[in-house]
């Protein structure tokens, strides 16, 4: 009888133990109110099996100061209107030229919409293959609705995940859940690269109409997926220079359009883009650089720090 308590005794000092491990083996789920937390997420498979983590301080960002792509923000403000409201809504694919806002609407929307329910979960690319694990997790958290979110997703060549893409969003028996949005951001229109050779395989029959080769079919499948297809274009000269002064006006620095207007077209060539990134990028520079000097100004001839 004594033999048989102490062998008791043992397997429960070992049960946490176990149950440690077992957790580190096939990743924890979340608990419950985990997701009243933060506003953002991201899966990490960085320490083994994936899991949820939260970001303490995801970057905000306005969505009112996304100028110049009016077309592009507008359905997808009523998209996410109609997602938080429970009505059918669509995934959404941006596309678009580098630097145009693609990933700073998404950033927008959480700014505008987190107090109202709204979480963004980011996954990386090579981390699609744990989608449906992602998904399942997601459908029982119901007090959130949830955007999960890919940055530029593109595949190559014989790179795997998109099938991952293609079952979540419209391709399996099971539906996704009622409360996720996938959406994604892309370089390109179409997610993966198309060849001549590929060209060559599209034909047109004896009715005239255009059939698309095999390969091309399979590319577009995939982007067909996103009931929501916006573009992101590049900026004319004199949007460019709006969103300059827009973000002067929004760091208070008083400098006149055309004190500033060979600067900022000088600073776009050289960065071989004319988005509003590169304004944002321009006015930093501006503003620290205008601050800087109004320091020293202040500090008078003889207070500097040399030697």
């Amino acid at each position: 009888m004594e033999t048989r308590n102490r062998i008791l005794e043992r397997v429960e000092r070992l049960l946490p133990m176990f149950e440690d491990l077992l957790r580190g083996l096939v990743g924890a789920a979340p608990e419950p109110g985990f997701f009243d937390r933060a506003l953002a997420f991201r899966w990490d498979r960085q320490r083994g099996p994936g899991r949820f983590e939260a970001i303490e301080n995801p970057a905000p960002f306005e969505l009112d100061d996304l100028l110049g792509v009016d077309e592009a923000i507008a359905p997808l403000v009523a998209n996410t209107e109609q997602f938080l409201a429970g009505h059918p809504y669509n995934h959404v694919l941006l596309y678009g030229e580098r630097g145009t806002g693609k990933s700073s609407a998404l950033r927008g929307l959480l700014t505008r919409y987190g107090d109202r329910g709204l979480r963004v979960v980011e996954i990386l690319k090579e981390d699609l293959a744990e989608l449906p694990r992602v998904l399942a997790a997601l459908a029982r958290a119901r007090e959130q609705r949830f955007i999960v979110f890919c940055d530029d997703l593109s595949f190559g060549a014989g790179e795997s995940g998109f099938r991952e893409v293609k079952a979540a969003i419209d391709g399996r028996l099971e539906a996704p859940p009622s409360n996720v949005c996938l959406l994604a951001t892309s370089n390109r229109r179409h997610l993966l690269p198309e060849s001549m050779e590929e060209n060559r395989e599209a034909r047109i029959d004896e009715a005239g109409e255009l059939h698309l080769g095999e390969a091309s079919e399979e590319k577009l499948a995939l982007s067909d997926r996103f009931g929501l297809v916006l573009g992101f274009h590049g900026f004319d000269q004199a949007t460019y220079l709006a969103i300059v002064q827009h973000y002067l006006e929004r760091a208070e620095v008083d400098l006149a359009p055309d004190d500033v207007r060979e600067e900022a077209l000088a600073w776009a060539l050289r960065r071989a883009s004319r988005s509003g990134r590169t304004a944002r990028q321009f006015v930093t520079d501006l503003v620290g650089r205008h601050q800087l000097a109004l320091d020293r100004a202040q500090e008078g001839p003889g207070t500097g720090s040399g030697a």
